[in-house]
């Protein structure tokens, strides 16, 4: 029903930014939340950030300061901007989409950002 694409991922180093940024495509009817989880080898897929309801943030602690989500409700696209890169950052970031609280969660196939000298 609704496919998410992501983009932005890279190399960079220890204290530089990166953009990653989402758009989501399909039968679209409504929108409730739009997020990015990340996962490293090895462990756990965790949220990073996302919004939900009319635009309620929430931020993972290790990316709190560092990490800004936009969502752009009329292009249903979602964005974030990471500042002050750390190698623990390092990981796949997959979009998420969800068209109302409860209901499946979309996931994009992930863009792989790497942070190291």
């Amino acid at each position: 029903q609704v496919q998410l694409v992501e983009s932005g991922g890279g190399l960079v180093q220890p204290g530089g930014s990166l953009r990653l940024s989402c758009a989501a495509s399909g039968s679209i009817s409504r929108m409730y939340a739009m997020g990015w989880y990340r996962q490293a080898p090895g462990k756990e897929r965790e949220l990073v950030a996302d919004v939900t309801g009319g635009s309620n943030v929430h931020y993972a602690d290790s990316v709190k300061g560092r990490f800004t989500i936009s969502r752009d409700n009329a292009k249903v696209t979602v964005s974030l901007q990471m500042n002050s890169l750390k190698p623990e950052d390092t990981a796949v970031y997959y979009c998420t989409f969800q068209a109302g609280p409860y209901q499946n969660t979309y996931w994009g196939q992930g863009t792989q950002v790497t942070v190291s000298s």
